[in-house]
Protein backbone atom coordinates (compact mmCIF):
# COMPACT_ATOMS: atom_id res chain seq x y z
CA UNK A 1 0.00 0.00 0.00
CA UNK A 2 0.90 3.42 -0.81
CA UNK A 3 2.57 5.90 2.51
CA UNK A 4 -0.16 8.84 2.21
CA UNK A 5 1.53 12.18 3.33
CA UNK A 6 -0.94 15.00 2.69
CA UNK A 7 0.54 18.26 2.55
CA UNK A 8 -0.32 21.03 5.43
CA UNK A 9 0.57 23.54 3.15
CA UNK A 10 -3.20 23.04 1.60
CA UNK A 11 -4.55 23.40 5.20
CA UNK A 12 -6.99 25.93 6.56
CA UNK A 13 -4.37 27.78 9.06
CA UNK A 14 -7.14 29.29 11.12
CA UNK A 15 -8.28 25.79 11.52
CA UNK A 16 -4.86 24.51 12.27
CA UNK A 17 -6.15 21.94 15.12
CA UNK A 18 -8.99 20.86 13.23
CA UNK A 19 -6.96 19.73 10.15
CA UNK A 20 -4.20 17.52 12.76
CA UNK A 21 -7.41 15.91 13.97
CA UNK A 22 -8.70 14.98 10.74
CA UNK A 23 -5.74 13.62 9.76
CA UNK A 24 -4.61 11.72 13.37
CA UNK A 25 -8.03 9.92 12.35
CA UNK A 26 -7.43 9.32 9.15
CA UNK A 27 -5.25 6.56 7.02
CA UNK A 28 -2.82 9.08 6.46
CA UNK A 29 0.89 7.91 7.32
CA UNK A 30 2.86 11.22 7.17
CA UNK A 31 2.74 15.13 7.70
CA UNK A 32 4.36 16.60 4.80
CA UNK A 33 5.39 19.57 5.85
CA UNK A 34 6.43 22.25 3.16
CA UNK A 35 9.01 25.05 4.30
CA UNK A 36 10.02 27.62 2.31
CA UNK A 37 12.45 30.75 2.56
CA UNK A 38 11.21 33.28 -0.97
CA UNK A 39 14.49 32.99 -2.33
CA UNK A 40 14.71 29.14 -3.20
CA UNK A 41 11.31 29.28 -4.48
CA UNK A 42 9.15 32.51 -5.36
CA UNK A 43 7.15 32.03 -2.10
CA UNK A 44 6.97 32.04 1.94
CA UNK A 45 5.26 29.13 3.90
CA UNK A 46 6.79 28.68 7.67
CA UNK A 47 9.84 27.54 9.49
CA UNK A 48 11.01 25.55 12.50
CA UNK A 49 8.32 27.19 14.89
CA UNK A 50 5.47 25.94 13.06
CA UNK A 51 6.85 22.80 12.52
CA UNK A 52 7.22 22.46 16.76
CA UNK A 53 3.58 22.72 16.70
CA UNK A 54 2.55 20.64 14.17
CA UNK A 55 4.93 17.93 16.35
CA UNK A 56 3.17 18.29 19.42
CA UNK A 57 -0.13 17.59 17.12
CA UNK A 58 0.38 14.20 16.01
CA UNK A 59 2.61 10.93 16.43
CA UNK A 60 2.96 10.48 12.85
CA UNK A 61 6.11 10.86 10.97
CA UNK A 62 6.72 14.52 10.12
CA UNK A 63 8.25 14.93 6.55
CA UNK A 64 10.31 18.04 6.58
CA UNK A 65 10.69 19.46 2.80
CA UNK A 66 13.03 22.45 2.95
CA UNK A 67 12.63 24.12 -0.38
CA UNK A 68 15.21 26.74 1.53
CA UNK A 69 19.44 27.84 0.43
CA UNK A 70 21.98 27.09 2.69
CA UNK A 71 19.48 23.86 4.64
CA UNK A 72 22.23 23.15 6.13
CA UNK A 73 22.45 25.90 8.09
CA UNK A 74 18.63 25.02 9.30
CA UNK A 75 18.83 21.32 9.75
CA UNK A 76 19.41 21.31 13.52
CA UNK A 77 16.95 23.78 14.09
CA UNK A 78 14.45 21.45 12.18
CA UNK A 79 15.69 18.00 14.35
CA UNK A 80 14.88 20.49 17.48
CA UNK A 81 11.60 20.90 15.76
CA UNK A 82 10.41 17.60 15.63
CA UNK A 83 11.19 16.66 12.16
CA UNK A 84 11.98 12.56 11.37
CA UNK A 85 12.42 12.76 7.45
CA UNK A 86 14.28 16.03 6.43
CA UNK A 87 14.20 16.51 2.69
CA UNK A 88 16.62 18.94 1.24
CA UNK A 89 17.14 20.03 -2.50
CA UNK A 90 19.89 18.74 -4.50
CA UNK A 91 19.78 22.63 -6.58
CA UNK A 92 20.15 23.96 -3.36
CA UNK A 93 22.93 21.90 -1.97
CA UNK A 94 26.66 22.77 -3.57
CA UNK A 95 27.91 19.93 -1.50
CA UNK A 96 24.69 17.28 -1.23
CA UNK A 97 26.22 14.69 0.32
CA UNK A 98 27.74 16.94 3.59
CA UNK A 99 24.40 17.34 3.46
CA UNK A 100 23.14 14.03 3.59
CA UNK A 101 25.66 13.28 6.19
CA UNK A 102 24.49 15.68 8.59
CA UNK A 103 20.83 15.04 8.66
CA UNK A 104 21.89 11.48 9.14
CA UNK A 105 24.09 12.41 12.10
CA UNK A 106 21.67 14.24 13.50
CA UNK A 107 19.13 11.08 13.83
CA UNK A 108 16.66 12.02 11.13
CA UNK A 109 16.32 10.09 7.99
CA UNK A 110 17.40 12.00 4.78
CA UNK A 111 15.88 12.84 1.65
CA UNK A 112 16.78 14.87 -1.26
CA UNK A 113 14.36 16.62 -3.78
CA UNK A 114 14.86 17.07 -7.24
CA UNK A 115 12.66 20.00 -9.15
CA UNK A 116 11.15 18.74 -12.48
CA UNK A 117 14.14 19.75 -14.94
CA UNK A 118 16.82 17.83 -12.90
CA UNK A 119 17.96 14.37 -14.24
CA UNK A 120 17.23 11.77 -11.66
CA UNK A 121 21.00 10.61 -13.32
CA UNK A 122 22.73 12.72 -10.22
CA UNK A 123 21.37 11.11 -7.88
CA UNK A 124 23.77 8.23 -9.27
CA UNK A 125 26.49 8.50 -6.12
CA UNK A 126 24.47 9.61 -3.44
CA UNK A 127 21.45 6.90 -3.77
CA UNK A 128 22.79 4.37 -1.13
CA UNK A 129 23.30 7.48 1.13
CA UNK A 130 19.54 8.48 1.54
CA UNK A 131 16.54 7.00 2.46
CA UNK A 132 14.07 8.87 0.17
CA UNK A 133 14.18 10.69 -3.23
CA UNK A 134 11.57 13.41 -3.78
CA UNK A 135 10.70 14.32 -7.25
CA UNK A 136 8.75 17.23 -8.07
CA UNK A 137 6.30 16.99 -10.04
CA UNK A 138 4.94 20.16 -10.20
CA UNK A 139 7.41 23.41 -10.50
CA UNK A 140 8.16 24.17 -6.63
CA UNK A 141 6.58 27.24 -5.21
CA UNK A 142 2.78 26.75 -5.39
CA UNK A 143 0.05 23.80 -4.58
CA UNK A 144 -2.65 23.35 -6.83
CA UNK A 145 -0.35 23.03 -10.05
CA UNK A 146 -1.08 20.63 -12.53
CA UNK A 147 1.08 17.21 -12.69
CA UNK A 148 4.14 17.38 -15.23
CA UNK A 149 3.62 14.39 -16.85
CA UNK A 150 7.27 13.48 -18.12
CA UNK A 151 7.55 12.70 -14.04
CA UNK A 152 6.26 9.16 -14.59
CA UNK A 153 9.31 8.48 -17.13
CA UNK A 154 11.39 9.65 -14.06
CA UNK A 155 9.89 7.53 -11.21
CA UNK A 156 10.33 4.72 -14.17
CA UNK A 157 14.04 5.39 -14.12
CA UNK A 158 14.82 5.96 -10.54
CA UNK A 159 12.94 2.92 -9.70
CA UNK A 160 15.20 0.97 -11.75
CA UNK A 161 18.31 2.80 -10.54
CA UNK A 162 17.25 1.78 -6.97
CA UNK A 163 16.98 -1.57 -7.87
CA UNK A 164 19.49 -2.06 -9.75
CA UNK A 165 21.85 -1.22 -6.49
CA UNK A 166 18.84 -3.41 -4.46
CA UNK A 167 18.30 -0.71 -2.18
CA UNK A 168 14.91 0.78 -0.20
CA UNK A 169 15.16 4.07 -1.27
CA UNK A 170 11.23 5.40 -1.00
CA UNK A 171 10.09 7.18 -3.93
CA UNK A 172 8.17 10.35 -2.90
CA UNK A 173 5.87 12.23 -5.69
CA UNK A 174 5.04 15.73 -4.39
CA UNK A 175 2.52 18.19 -6.76
CA UNK A 176 -0.34 17.51 -8.75
CA UNK A 177 -1.34 14.03 -7.30
CA UNK A 178 -5.22 13.51 -7.72
CA UNK A 179 -7.45 10.76 -7.37
CA UNK A 180 -7.17 10.40 -11.73
CA UNK A 181 -3.47 10.33 -11.51
CA UNK A 182 -2.30 8.47 -8.40
CA UNK A 183 -2.87 5.06 -9.82
CA UNK A 184 -0.35 5.53 -12.74
CA UNK A 185 1.84 7.27 -10.35
CA UNK A 186 1.74 4.35 -8.17
CA UNK A 187 1.98 1.79 -11.55
CA UNK A 188 5.09 3.59 -12.36
CA UNK A 189 6.64 3.10 -9.06
CA UNK A 190 6.55 5.45 -6.56
CA UNK A 191 5.90 5.01 -3.06
CA UNK A 192 4.74 8.01 -1.14
CA UNK A 193 2.07 10.27 -2.54
CA UNK A 194 2.04 13.57 -1.33
CA UNK A 195 -1.18 15.49 -1.38
CA UNK A 196 -2.33 18.88 -0.87
CA UNK A 197 -5.14 20.46 -2.46
CA UNK A 198 -6.91 16.69 -3.49
CA UNK A 199 -7.26 16.01 0.57
CA UNK A 200 -7.90 18.95 2.04
CA UNK A 201 -10.11 20.42 -0.54
CA UNK A 202 -12.03 17.65 -0.93
CA UNK A 203 -15.88 17.32 0.60
CA UNK A 204 -14.89 14.28 2.62
CA UNK A 205 -10.96 14.17 3.49
CA UNK A 206 -10.94 11.29 5.25
CA UNK A 207 -12.25 9.41 2.72
CA UNK A 208 -10.38 10.56 0.25
CA UNK A 209 -7.46 9.48 2.05
CA UNK A 210 -8.89 6.13 2.67
CA UNK A 211 -8.68 6.30 -1.29
CA UNK A 212 -5.82 6.64 -1.69
CA UNK A 213 -4.19 4.40 0.58
CA UNK A 214 -6.22 1.75 -1.05
CA UNK A 215 -4.68 1.84 -4.97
Amino acid sequence: MPIIAPSLLSANFLQLQKDCDMLNASEADWFHLDVMDGRFVPNISFGPMIIEFFRKATNKICDVHLMIEEPGNYAEAFKNAGADILTVHLEACTHLHRNIQQIKGLGMQAGVALNPHTPVALLKDVLADIDLVCLMSVNPGFGGQTFIPNTLHKITELKAMIESQSLSVKIEIDGGVTMENAASILKAGADVLVAGSTVFKSADQIATIAALKAL
